[in-house]
């Protein structure tokens, strides 16, 4: 057990004194920690089984590990049936539970089924930490972060700041759980919570239902925060009553008086509907500001708004109404059981006697895999994320906004506040008669084989099944052009595209690679792959480079073309970490003048690399821009640890070089 600090007495502190195994809890020093659980999901999962395998895993070591397939549900060809085989068979070999396609997103489904309060639970999506609602400490990472945790290696983090997030009042009528989140986005923007846990307490939480805090858990992701952590009190008791597993539930709370880094008010009672603007999380706006603009489709369903009682709402509201014509009406459930029990309720009949389009329990929309809009139409969707291209359409205007919001707006066709439809129609805000117990189904939920069994399974690889590339060590010195100069907030599905064109070949890098940074550059893999051989090449970025999702395949088609290093401002914490496991040297500029300086296509040259990664030297670095002749000072946030998997080429062959 590593060297305890004296703990600030909130649910954060203690959840991570409970799974500390290095380092101290002092913000900024890097900490290890005990992984109980383990979430993958289909788009990332099969790099996982992949690493499984190079790291000679026997049988995961967590208390359990489950594999979703909730995003690449759309079979057009053969790939992504393919890749379900594939990540059957490794659940079978390596002792993964495998939930079925269809079975629901991984996210509420894992809350439902698995979710223990007090528990550590990492996960190769970025929207992991929704099951902090639960009392858990859920961290989202990259792929190959989640394969060392099923081996039982600790989970490495910078120690982050605890942010209090004071709540007090009530939630009127037409406003929810998803502007909560959208009023601390609107606030802090898609930077406020990075190197930060944001924990929710006050008296305000006892009108929040587990289910309502997971919608605000979830969307911490979009404040870059590391997570999101909620108290284990009697609405999470409820909520594990309801899917008869309360015999899981521990109650954990803050100690009277915790000691928060960082403090902040948020009355719930005066919230109104808020609305994110294309193409930003962070652009938010009140509903009122944007009201009147046309739309041609609204969208419900995402691990931001999952719950019954988001499609319960809105069937009321459509009851015995017609949504407006020429506009889209879709309804993406989050899991089969919150299917069910909305059948058993009435609400999918009055769904769909409305006008709405039913899919499958799955992602879909929400990472661009069907239900891709008209191209300049407005989408509302009620996901977590809305940057350029992600729905599938390259020229998409979507907007993220609450289950109301975008009911009300496809009843009357333009964004619309639903305060204001309510009163236009003289309706009061819904009475929802939820169940009690839910509709527990189990039956798409297949356990892993006992291990004398799994140890005859052999993985069923498909042809686009690639294998993973092998990365050389870091060379001390690099003088490499820059092939790319890029703006703040890039995101990683600018960087690595979902959508289902670019999906099918999660499993394929040397394909995938072919999409990589072409909304920025349509030329970009196809230069990248001719200066490979001669060195590579370096990306000049500004503020939060790499922001949005876990998919480590930003890191390592970047890595495959070539790329050595990114010089930015800033990064987001995921890719910055993603980056480092497949050996590309994370930089920074310590004058930002001089990101301003530097132009797509100079020569950099940095020297002397090996010493510089040497532990204990000094986290600089400097570069000299050989064209301008001119010198910048750059430095790094490596650990020790990661400095010797930068040189090394990445983690594997880091691993590997100490076992040898």
């Amino acid at each position: 057990m590593a060297a305890q600090q004296r703990s600030g007495g909130t649910v954060t502190h203690r959840l991570i004194e409970e799974h500390l195994l290095e380092g101290r809890m002092v913000p900024g020093e890097e900490i290890g920690l005990r992984v109980d659980q383990t979430l993958t999901q289909d788009a990332t999962g099969t790099l996982v089984v992949q690493e499984l395998e190079a790291l000679g895993l026997d049988r995961v070591r967590t208390e359990v590990s489950v594999q979703y397939v909730d995003h690449n549900l759309l079979q057009a060809d053969e790939r992504n049936a393919e890749d379900h085989v594939f990540l059957r068979s490794g659940c079978r070999r390596y002792g993964i539970w495998y939930s079925k396609p269809g079975n629901g997103v991984s996210h509420p489904t894992h809350m439902q089924r698995f979710g223990v309060p007090g528990r550590s639970l990492a996960g190769s999506d970025s929207h992991t930490c929704a099951a902090g609602s639960l009392g858990m400490l859920a961290i989202g990472v990259g792929g190959l972060e989640v394969a060392l945790a099923m081996a039982g290696r600790p989970l490495y983090l910078r120690m982050p700041e605890v942010w209090g997030i004071r709540l007090t009042g009530a939630l009127p009528d037409w406003v929810s759980a998803k502007d909560v989140i959208l009023e601390l986005l609107r606030r802090h923007g898609v930077k406020g919570g990075v190197g930060r846990i944001l924990e929710y307490h006050g008296p305000g939480l006892a009108r929040l239902t587990a289910m309502d805090r997971h919608v605000i858990a979830n969307m911490g992701a979009e404040l870059g925060a590391t997570t999101s952590v909620f108290p284990a009190d009697d609405a999470v008791r409820s909520f594990l009553r309801a899917e008869g597993r309360e015999e899981h539930f521990t109650e954990i709370t803050a100690e009277p008086g915790a000691r928060y880094d960082l403090e902040e008010d948020l009355d719930l009672s005066a919230l109104q509907p808020l609305i994110a603007k294309p193409t930003s999380p962070g652009n938010v706006v009140p509903v009122r500001e944007a009201a009147g603009e046309p739309i041609g489709q609204a969208v419900l369903g995402s691990s931001a708004n999952p719950g019954l009682r988001d499609f319960a709402v809105a069937a009321a509201m459509v009851r015995g109404r017609q949504t407006a014509p020429g506009v889209s009406f879709d309804v993406n459930p989050t899991s089969r059981e919150i299917l069910q029990d909305l059948t058993r309720a009435g609400g999918t009949f009055d769904l769909l006697a409305a006008g709405a389009r039913l899919h499958q329990a799955g992602c879909l929309g929400c990472i661009g895999m069907g239900q891709a809009p008209a191209a300049g139409r407005n989408s509302l969707r009620t996901f977590p994320r809305n940057f350029p291209g992600r729905s599938g359409t390259e020229d998409d205007a979507v907007w993220l906004c609450s289950p109301e919001t975008a009911t009300a707006s496809a009843l009357t066709g333009t964004i619309t506040d639903p305060r204001d439809w309510a009163a236009d129609h003289d309706v009061p805000y819904p009475h929802l008669d939820l169940p009690d117990r839910a509709t527990v189904n189990t039956a798409m939920l297949e356990p892993p084989p006992p291990p004398d069994e799994a140890a005859g399974v052999r993985l069923e690889r498909g042809p686009n099944i690639s294998a993973l590339p092998d990365f050389d060590p870091l060379p001390d010195t690099l003088d490499v052009p820059v092939l790319l100069k890029a703006g703040d907030h890039v995101s990683t599905d600018e960087i690595s595209p979902a959508g289902a064109r670019a999906l099918p070949y999660r499993s394929n890098i040397p394909k995938l690679a072919e999409f990589t940074l072409t909304r920025l550059d349509p030329g970009y893999p196809r230069r990248a792959a001719e200066l490979r051989e001669s060195g590579g090449h370096v990306i000049v970025a500004g503020e939060n480079w790499g922001q949005g999702s876990s998919r480590e395949h930003a890191a390592i088609t970047l890595r495959h073309l070539g790329l050595r290093a990114v010089i930015a401002l800033t990064y987001a914490r995921i890719h910055w970490q993603n980056l480092a496991n497949f050996g590309v040297f994370a930089l920074e500029f310590t004058d930002p003048d001089d990101y301003t300086r530097v132009r797509p296509g100079d020569r950099l040259r940095l020297d002397g690399l090996h010493k510089a990664l040497t532990p204990g030297a000094p986290p600089t670095v400097t570069v000299h821009n050989t064209g301008r002749d001119e010198t910048y000072r750059l430095r790094h946030r490596l650990s020790d640890r990661q400095r010797e998997t930068v040189l090394a080429g990445g983690t594997i062959p880091a691993l590997a070089r100490r076992s040898g």
